[in-house]
C-alpha cells in the first residue's frame, strides 16, 4: 500500500497540467493529503517485526537483460522517511496556498520533487533509486529559477551543479557495485562480500556522492545559497526532504554495501561532521539575513546526522535517522515562518530591519510558532530535536567521546544564533525608521499590505508543531520501528 504514495503523487502532477488554474492548489493539497494518509495507515498497520528487514512490496521486471527491476521495499527507516515526507509535503502546499504566479506549473514541480523523494526512500533496486534521485534535481532547479527571489538563477544553477556532481559520484559507485556483484538488488548486494581493496576506494566515492546532497562540509555551500534563492515551498522541501535523500542514500547504499570501506573511513566522516556542526553554527551567528541563518542552521543540524552515522552503533545510527525526521519538520517550520509569515508581510528578512517592527505584537501567531520552532531547533527537552540529538550523542560517546565534547560547543553556538534570530525577528527593541500603523505591519507604497496569518498557514504550522512535539514527548513511537531496521544492517560494529 505504501507504494501508492509514488503513484498518487505522479498522478496528481500529471492531472495538474490539464486542470484549470483555480483548481491547482486543491489538486496539490488532495494529492499530498492522500499520500500522508497512506503513509499513516502503513505506519500503524505494518507490524514492527515486519519493519526489521527491507521487505519487498513490489517487484516487476523492468530491463531484464540488465537485471533491472521495478523493485520497492520498506523497513522502519524508509517508512519513517516516507512519513516525514508526507508531513512536510502537506504543510508546504498549505504555506503556498496563495501562490498566484503560474500555479499549475508551480505545484507540478513541487509534486515532482515529492514523488521523486518517495521513490528514493522506497527503492530496493540501485538503478531505480538513482533514477528517482536524479529526478528530484530537475524540478528543484525550476522551482528556484522560476519562482525564487534572491539571486535565483545563481542559486538554482549552483544547487543543480553540486547535485549533478554528487550524482556522478553515486553513478560511479553504482556501476562498480553492479559490475562486481552482477546485481542491482539492494538486498542481494547487502549480502555480497566485496573485496576490501575495492571497498577502500568505492565507499568514499559513493558516500561522498550522497553526502553532497546532505550538506557535508566543505561541499555544503549550495545549501544556504539555494535556501535563500528558493521560494518558501522550495526551502521547505530542500531542508525538510531533499537533504535527507543524501543522508538516507549514504546509510542505505554506501554504508550497507561497503561496510569494511565504511569502517576505514568513518573517523573522517566524524571529523567532517563535527567541523560542519561548528563551522555552520559559527557562520550562522554572523548572518544578517534570517533565511541565511536558517540555511546555515540546516547544515549544522545535518552534521549531527553524519556524526550519528559515523558512530557505527545501533543507538547512534538510530539517532541519525530520528534526526532526519526531526530536522525535516523543524527546518520546514523555520523556513515557513521566515519566508511566508514574515517576508510576505514585511518584504524584508534583514534582522536589523525586523528588530524595529515589533512583530511579536503585530503577528502574535508567527511569534509563537517561531518560539516553538526555535526551542525545537535548540534541543529543548520535549521536542524532537532533543530526543534525536541526545540519542546521537549517547551513541557517539561510545565511539568518539572527544567529538561529543567538541560538539557541545557547537550546541552552544546553535543556541546563540537561534536566540539572536528570535530576539531580532520578533522581540527587537530597535527604533524603526519605517512608518508604522498601530496594529499593522509595515506600510509600503510599493505593495499591498497583507492580511493577518491565514487559516492555511496556521494549519500547516500546527501540523509541523504537533509532529515535533509528538516525537519529542514520545520518541519510542519512531525508535521502536527504526532500531530493528538499523540493527539488521551490516555496517554496525
Amino acid at each position: 500500500m505504501i507504494a501508492w504514495t509514488i503513484y498518487i503523487t505522479f498522478a496528481g502532477a500529471v492531472v495538474l497540467l490539464f486542470m484549470p488554474r483555480f483548481l491547482a492548489r486543491w489538486i496539490a493539497l488532495v494529492t499530498t493529503v492522500a499520500d500522508f494518509v497512506v503513509s499513516l495507515i502503513a505506519f500503524f498497520q505494518t507490524s514492527i517485526v515486519d519493519l526489521a528487514h527491507f521487505n519487498t512490496i513490489v517487484r516487476v521486471p523492468w530491463v531484464p537483460s540488465l537485471g533491472m527491476n521495478y523493485h520497492l521495499a520498506v523497513d522502519g527507516i524508509s517508512l519513517t522517511m516516507v512519513l516525514v515526507t508526507g508531513i512536510v509535503a502537506v504543510s508546504t502546499v498549505l504555506f503556498s496556498w496563495d501562490a498566484d504566479h503560474r500555479q499549475n506549473e508551480f505545484f507540478f514541480w513541487l509534486l515532482l520533487v515529492v514523488a521523486g523523494s518517495y521513490g528514493v526512500f522506497l527503492s530496493a533496486d540501485l538503478f531505480l533509486l538513482f533514477v528517482f534521485y536524479e529526478l528530484v534535481i530537475v524540478p528543484k532547479y525550476f522551482l528556484i529559477a522560476i519562482f525564487g527571489s534572491t539571486n535565483k538563477e545563481y542559486g538554482a544553477m549552483k544547487l543543480t551543479l553540486y547535485s549533478f556532481f554528487g550524482g556522478a559520484l553515486v553513478f560511479i559507485g553504482i556501476l562498480v557495485a553492479y559490475v562486481t556483484a552482477g546485481s542491482l538488488d539492494l538486498n542481494q548486494l547487502a549480502q555480497f562480500q566485496f573485496a576490501p581493496q575495492l571497498q577502500a576506494w568505492a565507499f568514499p566515492v559513493l558516500f561522498l556522492g550522497f553526502a553532497v546532497l546532505a550538506g557535508i562540509w566543505p561541499l555544503h555551500t549550495w545549501a544556504p545559497t539555494g535556501h535563500v534563492a528558493a521560494p518558501t515551498a522550495g526551502s521547505m522541501l530542500l531542508a525538510g526532504i531533499v537533504m535527507k535523500l543524501g543522508a538516507y542514500g549514504g546509510l542505505r547504499v554506501a554504508m550497507n554495501l561497503f561496510p569494511q570501506g565504511f569502517e576505514m573511513w568513518r573517523n573522517w566522516i566524524a571529523i567532517l561532521a563535527v567541523i560542519g556542526i561548528l563551522y555552520a553554527a559559527a557562520v550562522a551567528l554572523r548572518q544578517s539575513d534570517l533565511k541565511f541563518v536558517i540555511g546555515y542552521s540546516s547544515v549544522s543540524h545535518m552534521g549531527f546526522v553524519l556524526l550519528g552515522l559515523a558512530t557505527a552503533n545501533a543507538l547512534g545510527v538510530s539517532g541519525a535517522v530520528l534526526q532526519m525526521f526531526s530536522h525535516g519538520v523543524i527546518a520546514a517550520l523555520l523556513f515557513a515562518v521566515a519566508g511566508r509569515m514574515i517576508y510576505r508581510r514585511t518584504h524584508t528578512r534583514e534582522l536589523d530591519a525586523l528588530s524595529g517592527m515589533n512583530l511579536s505584537h503585530v503577528l502574535p501567531f508567527a511569534a509563537f510558532t517561531f518560539v516553538v520552532a526555535s526551542a525545537a531547533s535548540i534541543g529543548i527537552p520535549g521536542f524532537s530535536g532533543f530526543a534525536a540529538e541526545i540519542t546521537i550523542l549517547i551513541g557517539a560517546w561510545k565511539t568518539f567521546p572527544l567529538a561529543v565534547w567538541i560538539t557541545g560547543a557547537g550546541m552552544v553556538l546553535v543556541a546563540a544564533f537561534t536566540l539572536r534570530a528570535l530576539k531580532k525577528s520578533f522581540f527587537g527593541d530597535a527604533i524603526s525608521s519605517v512608518r508604522m500603523q498601530e496594529g499593522r505591519v509595515t506600510l509600503d507604497a510599493d505593495w499591498n499590505e497583507q492580511q493577518n496569518i491565514t487559516a492555511a498557514e496556521k494549519t500547516g504550522a500546527c501540523l509541523l508543531m504537533f509532529a515535533t512535539l509528538a516525537v519529542g514527548l514520545y520518541p519510542k513511537f519512531l525508535l521502536d520501528r527504526i532500531m530493528p531496521a538499523v540493527e539488521a544492517m551490516r555496517c554496525l560494529k
